[in-house]
Parts: structure tokens; C-alpha cells; sequence
């Protein structure tokens, strides 16, 4: 019997403090499609929120010609969320399986988490490098 025989899938974001966790506190993702789902939203959101403040910092600069800029926040946002989905599914669906493959659970925090990693992951792809990445 494996631990996913017998689980309830936590409410999103389930995320719990793990230094003073209380008995029953902690929540695990037991399927693939529940670390998949989880990586995708928190993606889409540290996505959304990274081009956001990239988006508002450009208008700001800008502020003159702010009929043009709002229609950069809107493309921003799309890209974000066309980028985020892309980088959470596969990432949401490596993660789910690995943890299956080992029929471990999987603490809410670890799709939080490599979200923040796509992220930065994205950000140090911005700059140019002498060698690349």
C-alpha cells in the first residue's frame, strides 16, 4: 500500500512554518498531479509578481509616454503567465515524479520553492555573460 492510497489533497497554498510545526500541521502532496498543480500556481505567481515589478520600474522610467507602457505591463503579464506555464509544468511534472518514483511525500514548501528557483533561474538568463549559460 503506498502513501497515496489514503491522503487528502491540502487547499492551496497549504504552505505551514517549519520550524514550530504543531502535531497534524504539516500537509504533503501525495500524486503527480498534485505537485504539478502546486508548482504551477506558485510559478505563475512569483512569474507574474518578477514582471510586474520589471513592468512597474519600466513605467516609471517612462512616465511620459504612458499610454504605450500600459500596454507593456499587459504584454509583461502575458508573458509571464505563457513562461510560467511552460517552466511549472515541466518542473511540476519532474518533481511529481521523482517523489512517486521514491513513493515519498512531498512537503507544500518544495513547489514554492523551485518556483522561486524558475525564477531566478530566469532572471540570471537576462543578463549576458561572457560564456553564456
Amino acid at each position: 500500500m503506498s502513501a497515496s492510497d489514503h491522503h487528502t489533497t491540502p487547499n492551496f497554498p497549504a504552505l505551514y512554518w517549519p520550524t514550530s510545526v504543531l502535531p497534524g500541521e504539516p500537509q504533503y502532496l501525495h500524486t503527480v498531479q498534485d505537485a504539478w498543480r502546486f508548482t504551477l500556481f506558485w510559478t505563475i505567481i512569483v512569474f507574474e509578481l518578477c514582471h510586474l515589478v520589471a513592468s512597474s520600474y519600466a513605467l516609471a522610467l517612462q512616465w511620459r509616454n504612458w499610454k504605450v507602457l500600459f500596454g507593456v505591463v499587459a504584454v509583461y503579464g502575458v508573458l509571464a503567465g505563457v513562461e510560467a506555464l511552460m517552466a511549472g509544468s515541466v518542473v511540476g511534472l519532474l518533481l511529481g515524479a521523482v517523489y512517486k518514483a521514491g513513493d515519498f511525500r512531498m512537503s507544500t514548501w518544495i513547489p514554492f520553492i523551485w518556483a522561486v528557483t524558475n525564477v531566478l533561474v530566469l532572471v540570471l538568463s537576462s543578463f549576458s555573460m561572457q560564456g553564456g549559460i
